[in-house]
């Protein structure tokens, strides 16, 4: 959206700011909790950023060509707030009102809501930061593919606010350091450097020179800038869009709670209310001489953007219109990604995918048949699949047959060399998704899940369907030792809400989970993998519509069983032949297999006692992790073989035997579970 507030004088653009302070300290001291520092300091940023930039239209705030705005230090949130009630976005006053009140859209901290203009969940610091750049890779990579000769039909920047805590956090490292690798110039930080965090001056533990950090990186750094003057950050805004090579630091020094005669400048602005008669002082000191919650009219013309957006976004509509006319089919791709929609034939890939796996009836690693599963559903029908690895890409088998890079000189690739950045990789994707028009996965062993699990968790918060692959899933991967051994990782992953742990059992329940990964629109998924190869179980139709419900029989008895095996992934088969033995000793035994608890959970408890037997059946669970989890399922009178120890350098087989996943163990175990 073009510059139209230069001529606005440096005493209406300081009023327009004080609006942004006082609603922000208001809100704050009505709840009498929260941070009114960094939205006080940073209101002058906001005013222009906002005002004379950022190309937006509040009456859509979905638009596909708006800019992204990552508000990464997000305990400032009143600041976002307050821009969004101020440009017109559907976020009334009222909402300001109940700031951190049980049911209002203002959350402590901003939680992603695109129908009020909230782009992303931030709070966790650094993150916010690394979901911007997986927007802006987002954005450069759909300009590649669908831009075409005076049709700039993906044209947009992503703006984000980062404080020192970001800066501080090692996620922003890794982000900001592939940032600047893949020169993503249409994004652009603003660095809010006001020398204060909760416990104080930040010169006792943070030293290090920021500019000369991001100018290693091959960042653009425009330091120096006084973010309490409006000519000053224009012409930095400017000087940064003017290079698209390079992704931009904006440094601001800035003084925290600006405008607070008696506390601006210290921690006592950061996370507590000013207090009346410090608020009383402020308005005093910046001439803002309206109750709390009132806004003049004349200010809120001057903030009003819903005429200036609904004209930017009438002007691309109508350059989207030529656009289809004159590229159709880019156009219809454009729309259908954007939209989230699968193709049309998906159902028909889906089934000649089912039909193929079942003919070849392959015994293979669950990591490869994952890479089977890419060929067959992504590499030729989802152009949107956006793949990747923390420099794990043979292991994780996630390049498939259609991959290619994307690089600084390929942003049309699809496929990210992330290198040993796990929690980046994860935000970035996280970032990729929200955008729109792309879906990421990533992969790198489940044992690592460790380093990227606050972002997997901003994922199932934002209701964010990014897909995480993870391999190496168990002591099945030997002699790589119990450092990289998962034992707790599938269980706590499984503990966490919305998201879907899917540990399948061969190619055809892999081919399943993968389906289930794409079609989420609401739900994130985690694919754990093997390293070692399984064999292939034979399944009829009824037991194919059985893996889409979670949990399924994968061998029963003529009558009712005597004893239930439950088990995941590789010890489903271990399940399958103990069972064989079982048999043969007159135990009537079943097999249930169930590759997604959370899926199988979600299930009627009619189907789910038709699985797992009536109540008075024996039940015994069979999974290579923790063995806590699965006594919700075998009860009291059950048992659970798990792994409650770390595991030992050796190889899988030996490890296997050790600790107890064996056909004559599961026997004794299941004997003494019929022995009461």
């Amino acid at each position: 959206m073009a510059s139209k507030n230069n001529g606005a004088t440096a005493a209406a653009r300081r009023e327009l700011a004080n609006a942004i302070r006082a609603l922000s300290m208001d809100a704050v001291q009505a709840a009498n909790s929260g941070h009114p520092g960094a939205p006080m300091g940073m209101a002058d940023i906001a005013e222009v950023l906002w005002r004379d930039f950022l190309k937006h239209s509040p009456g859509n705030p979905e638009w596909w060509d708006r800019d992204r705005f990552v508000l990464s230090n997000g305990h400032g949130s009143m600041l976002l707030y307050s821009l969004l009630h101020l440009s017109g976005y559907p976020l009334s006053l009222q909402q300001l009102r109940d700031f951190r009140q049980l049911g209002a859209h203002t959350a402590g901290h901003p939680e992603r809501d695109l129908h009020i203009g909230i782009e992303t969940t931030t709070g966790p610091l650094g993150q916010g930061i690394t979901n911007a750049v997986g927007m802006a890779i987002a954005e450069k990579h759909l300009g590649a593919r669908f831009n075409r000769p005076g049709f700039d039909i993906v044209d947009h920047h992503t703006y984000a606010f980062v404080g020192d805590g970001c800066l501080m956090e090692g996620i922003s490292h890794e982000a900001c350091s592939l940032a600047g690798t893949l020169q993503l110039g249409k994004l652009i930080c603003f660095y809010d450097d006001n020398g204060i965090s909760i416990d104080g001056d930040v010169s006792g533990w943070f030293t290090d020179d920021t500019s000369k950090r991001f100018e290693a990186y091959g960042w653009q750094v425009i330091d120096g800038v006084d973010g309490h003057d409006p000519d000053a950050i224009r012409k930095a805004i400017t000087s940064a869009q003017a290079d698209a090579s390079k992704p931009t630091l904006i440094c601001c020094k800035t003084v925290i709670g600006f405008g607070s005669p008696n506390k601006q400048g210290t921690a006592a602005t950061h996370g507590a209310p000013l207090g009346d008669d410090e608020i009383a002082a402020t308005r005093e000191a910046l001439d803002w001489r309206h109750p709390p919650f009132e806004i003049p009219d004349h200010v809120r013309e001057a903030w009003d953007a819903r005429q200036r957006g609904a004209s930017a976004e009438s002007d691309w509509n109508q350059m989207f219109v030529s656009y289809a006319k004159k590229h159709p089919e880019a156009a219809a791709a454009l729309s259908r990604q954007m939209e989230g929609r699968l193709p049309d034939q998906w159902a028909r890939i889906f089934a000649d995918a089912v039909d193929a796996c079942a003919a070849a009836s392959a015994t293979m690693a669950t990591r490869k048949a994952s890479l089977a599963a890419l060929n067959a559903l992504v590499a030729e029908h989802l152009p949107e699949m956006i793949g990747g690895s923390a420099d794990l890409t043979g292991s994780n088998c996630t390049y498939h047959a259609g991959s290619q890079v994307l690089d600084a000189g390929s942003p049309a690739g699809n496929y990210i060399n992330y290198g040993v950045r796990e929690f980046a990789m994860s935000a970035i994707g996280n970032g990729l998704q929200l955008h729109g028009g792309v879906r990421p996965y990533s992969g790198t062993f489940l044992t690592f899940s460790d380093y990227a699990r606050n972002a997997v968790r901003m994922a199932a918060l934002m209701s964010c369907p990014n897909i995480f692959v993870y391999t190496h899933d168990s002591i099945g991967l030997g002699e790589d030792g119990p450092t990289h051994q998962p034992v707790e990782h599938v269980a706590s992953l499984r503990l966490m809400p919305n998201l879907h742990v899917w540990r399948p059992a061969d190619t055809m329940e892999t081919l399943f989970a993968w389906r289930s990964a794409i079609e989420q629109a609401q739900t994130p998924t985690a694919l754990v993998l093997t390293r070692q190869n399984l064999p292939f179980l034979p399944r009829d139709e009824q037991q194919l519509e059985g893996i889409k419900r979670g949990g399924y029989i994968l061998r029963d008895t003529s009558g009712d069983p005597d004893l239930v095996l439950i088990a995941t992934g590789s010890e489903v088969a271990l399940a399958v032949e103990s069972a064989e033995a079982l048999a043969r000793e007159d135990i009537a035994t079943r097999v249930v297999s169930i590759p997604c608890c959370e899926v199988f959970s979600a299930q009627s408890t009619s189907w789910q006692a038709q699985v797992l037997g009536s109540h008075g059946t024996r039940r015994l669970a069979i999974e290579a992790g923790v063995s806590d989890y699965w006594w919700r399922w075998v009860g009291s009178a059950g048992d659970a073989i798990g792994m409650d120890s770390f595991g030992e350098s050796a190889p899988a087989e030996q490890l296997f035997e050790k600790y107890g996943f064996s056909v004559d163990n599961v026997v004794t175990r299941a004997k003494k579970i019929m022995a009461g």
